[in-house]
């Protein structure tokens, strides 16, 4: 471990600088940021290092987003994105929140501070304690504080007032032994990030496809036709995608973007990682571009289905009635609901010129091989789970799924998001994978359903949860109703975060407190057995191994694995509760994946497939044309038309990343594509729209978010003009988050309505 040094607090600006948004996105300028954040943050022969074996088959999986990595064309320099570079900088600085740091900053000092200038405070170096009562974390043993974690749970009355949380990030074999030592525990209290992002995406594909993962490959995108882009940035939030954009481009295919906010990443790419393509100027990508109105994505879709219906009907083939007649049921139903609407006045509704809803709808009508890729724009909805069904009846019209170069494309974020799932951290797990669980380690799984992350803030609220344990993830920066969530977390006994680097969840704490520092995915994981490998799932539904290439930045560090099989010894010592072998599976991660193995359906052979670079698919029976269980059909859904109404002084708010963020980690500063720059408590406003309420640019606002008769406001905001259409706003999370009601969440789903939030704004 090389010397370190502790690095004092960055000053935040208290402006905001203006620039016309981006022409282009990545390129020379995207490099330059790249390795500006390297130098800065990180030590050299780490940066090189590190960054030659991330994304690379004998090195370890990006701590960004999920996006895939291609199977043999992968640039030995630099297969990675800039913000990838950004999440490795983060992890992997060279600055230290050690416990001298802690001594020198109080819990009070520490809560005014941004959260870019906490999450720039360094790597947390030891395990850290919060007394009752006390205003600064002091430095603890682990056995101390697993011995404290051990008493809390076992003098609990009952194991359902622990909550037990997850990030995305986990490995799969960190996720696989925490559902296990949680449910030996004697609870189902999961609640993980899915809950907040693309549990509309698993509901809705569930219910219709009958698998709650998209359907696709990365080389369907290659192939395919047509690719529409819903609700989603790919430029910022996941830029390794627009690689994939370039090459459908190459081949002949055709890409239409539906995003209320022009984002550059959607309109034009340079490739960085071509050197020609830098000289000549990159490529257009969108070839058209629907701006629509937030939450006008269903009227968009219905206004196709009514063209290519109508066009059907005069005699024109253009829908797939052989693959609906054999795989699909419910299309009559679908037919006669759409009777009810008009084309104009969904294109009206969707808040988009009828000319260019034309040109999608010829797309469609004269392409069979369509994909249609979709974020969090679309999931974040009262109708989150409609959004999905009505994509699925759209593609099912078409017979564009379970083909080659067509299918659904659910974009996930977090880098093992996926597959924390598929190891079994959900509240809702079905019945078979409790008995399989069961019988592979001698126990009785509990089958009664826990509670997900809007039910686990009313539990803790309601003083119905005394102890809180999160996997990673920053809770409450990343959760609805900020100040809700803050009493919650207040109000339990003990909470517990395993972290990286300090957080705005570890200032608002329990009665004590407990911060459990881990080694990042870029950093080597030795145990008992040698040199250990982790394992991960990718959007595309690829399970392979990532292997850290660097030494840990502090020797107190423990890996994700160590401490759940720690904390399970402590919370668990004396209760005759099943065979596992906790040190085992810790000491040698191959016993983790043969009981994966055993459980879960699709993982034959793990660990020798695992081993050969390219990692392997797990089963997708929507790939195959194998749909829902019982009938073995797609079902096409009934979805009505969502309301659009607003008074004349409202607004629908949506919230947003820059291109300086991921999730809630604040990388810097600087939306380059947007070209906002130097202040995040910003929001954006067409023109006509600041005209009309006599605003000017940087004025201050408030914001007040309604949902049935209450209130949630966010004071002085920045007024910042933007190409958005009218009656809609954008502000970034999580300093919009306060505004989310903790009730307003999707039917079927509920994931907190983030993108959907009915507001006024009042000049201060």
């Amino acid at each position: 471990m090389s010397d370190k040094i502790q690095q004092r607090p960055p000053a935040s600006s208290n402006g905001v600088t203006l620039k016309a948004p981006a022409k282009k996105g990545v390129g020379l300028t995207a490099i330059k940021s790249s390795v500006s954040h390297m130098r800065k943050w990180m030590d050299a022969p780490d940066a090189l290092k590190a960054s030659l074996k991330m994304n690379q088959k004998d090195g370890f999986d990006c701590p960004g987003c999920a996006w895939p990595d291609p199977d043999d064309d992968r640039s030995s320099i630099g297969e990675y994105c800039e913000n990838g570079i950004k999440a490795l900088a983060e992890e992997r600085t060279k600055f230290m929140a050690d416990p001298e740091f802690w001594s020198q900053h109080t819990v009070t000092e520490l809560s005014s501070w941004s959260d870019y200038d906490l999450g720039k405070s360094g790597r947390i170096t030891h395990p850290m304690y919060l007394p009752a009562g006390a205003d600064k974390y002091e430095e603890i043993s682990w056995d101390d504080a697993f011995a404290k974690m051990g008493n809390y749970l076992k003098n609990l009355n009952d194991p359902n007032e622990a909550i037990f949380y997850t990030s995305g990030r986990t490995s799969n074999e960190a996720a696989f032994l925490y559902g296990l030592f949680v449910r030996m525990y004697g609870t189902n209290n999961l609640p993980d990030c899915s809950n907040m992002c693309h549990e509309s995406s698993g509901k809705g594909l569930s219910e219709t496809v009958g698998i709650g993962k998209g359907s696709v490959t990365l080389e369907d995108l290659h192939e395919a036709e047509v690719i529409m882009i819903m609700g989603q940035n790919p430029g910022t939030n996941h830029p390794r995608m627009l690689n994939a954009l370039e090459t459908c481009k190459a081949n002949g295919g055709k890409i239409i973007a539906v995003n209320p906010l022009k984002e550059t990443g959607l309109i034009h790419y340079t490739n960085p990682q071509k050197p020609l393509r830098i000289l000549s100027g990159g490529v257009n990508l969108a070839d058209i571009y629907l701006q629509l109105r937030i939450n006008g994505d269903v009227a968009l879709l219905k206004a196709i289905m009514i063209k290519l219906l109508e066009r059907h009907e005069q005699g024109d083939p253009v829908l797939d009635e052989a693959f609906m007649k054999e795989y699909t049921v419910g299309y009559e139903d679908l037919k006669q609901s759409m009777q009810q609407y008009d084309f104009d006045s969904c294109v009206a509704d969707a808040g988009l010129r009828k000319s260019d809803v034309l040109k999608t709808v010829e797309l469609f009508a004269t392409n069979k091989k369509i994909i249609i890729c979709w974020a969090m724009g679309l999931t974040q909805h009262v109708n989150g789970v409609d959004n999905i069904k009505e994509i699925v009846n759209l593609l099912l019209m078409k017979g564009a799924i379970g083909k080659p170069g067509a299918g659904t494309c659910p974009v996930r974020g977090h880098s093992n998001v996926q597959g924390d799932r598929t190891m079994g951290i959900w509240e809702m797990m079905p019945d078979v994978f409790h008995d399989r669980l069961g019988k592979a380690f001698g126990f009785r799984s509990p089958k009664e359903h826990g509670c997900d992350t809007v039910g686990a803030i009313k539990m803790m609220k309601e003083g119905k949860s005394k102890f809180f344990f999160g996997m990673g993830g920053n809770f409450l920066s990343a959760t609805p109703d900020t100040d809700l969530t803050a009493e919650a977390l207040q109000a339990c006994d003990m909470t517990v975060h395993v972290s990286t680097k300090p957080n705005r969840s570890h200032l608002i704490h329990g009665k004590e407190a407990l911060i459990l520092p881990c080694i990042g995915r870029s950093e080597i994981d030795m145990q008992s057995s040698g040199y250990q490998f982790v394992t991960v799932e990718n959007s595309m539904g690829v399970v392979h191994n990532s292997k850290g290439a660097l030494e840990p930045s502090s020797t107190h560090l423990l890996s994700e694995p160590d401490i759940v099989g720690r904390l399970a010894k402590a919370a668990l010592a004396n209760e005759k509760k099943g065979t596992a072998n906790w040190d085992a599976m810790v000491g040698n991660y191959d016993l983790i994946r043969d009981k994966i193995e055993e459980v879960i359906p699709g993982f034959d052979n793990y660990n020798k497939r695992v081993r050969d670079g390219k990692g392997f698919y797990l089963p997708n029976p929507a790939r195959d044309r194998r749909f829902r269980a019982g009938d073995a059909k797609a079902h096409f859904s009934v979805v009505e038309l969502p309301p659009n109404e607003l008074k004349s002084n409202e607004f629908h708010l949506m919230t947003i990343r820059s291109h300086d963020q991921y999730n809630t980690t604040i990388y810097g500063l600087d939306d380059r594509y947007r070209g906002i720059s130097g202040d995040r408590r910003i929001v954006m406003m067409s023109k006509s729209d600041m005209k009309r309420l006599q605003l000017k640019t940087d004025d201050r606002v408030d914001i007040t978010s309604y949902f049935k008769g209450s209130e949630r406001s966010v004071s002085a905001f920045r007024v910042v003009p933007y190409d958005i259409p009218n009656q809609c706003l954008g502000a970034y999370f999580p300093e919009a988050n306060p505004l989310v009601h903790i009730d307003n969440f999707a039917r079927g789903s509920r994931t907190p309505v983030s993108k959907l939030i009915r507001v006024t704004v009042e000049k201060l």
